[in-house]
């Protein structure tokens, strides 16, 4: 099952969702699975309103991870204006909603798992973000 996902930022700040599931919880960039009538860049944008409630564009991708021949997780940078995000629901899972939270976060705040989870979707691509590294 193949992922589109969404880096949104504003200055050092990156736009994060926080998911509550079997008692963990963890931050993620908005994104989810990409369905089989949509392109990934389709699934990123439609992700990112289900769950954050702003319309985006993307700008370019910024990685492809391919865990399988059947697994990719697909990462683009998501330009959405002055727009205010609000914390949406995930439409699959309308009875048991996993998303509780959403921030704009610094990359301190975030655990070093979910930081190493944005290497990996590209966020070293951003110059705002490979310079304070």
């Amino acid at each position: 099952m193949s992922r589109a996902q969404c880096i949104v930022y504003r200055g050092k700040r990156i736009l994060m969702v926080k998911h509550r599931h079997a008692g963990e919880e963890w931050w993620c960039l908005p994104g989810g699975r990409i369905e089989a009538d949509e392109t990934p860049e389709q699934a990123a944008l439609r992700e990112l309103w289900e769950e954050c409630r702003v319309q985006g564009r993307v700008v370019r991708p910024t990685s492809v991870v391919t865990f399988t021949p059947d697994d990719l997780y697909y990462t683009y940078l998501i330009e959405i204006g002055a727009q205010a995000v609000s914390l949406g629901i995930d439409p699959e899972l309308e009875e048991n909603q996993i998303l509780v939270d959403i921030a704009w976060m610094g990359l301190n705040e975030l655990t070093e798992r979910d930081r190493a989870f944005l290497w990996t979707a590209g966020l070293l691509t951003i110059p705002e973000f490979s310079e304070e590294i």
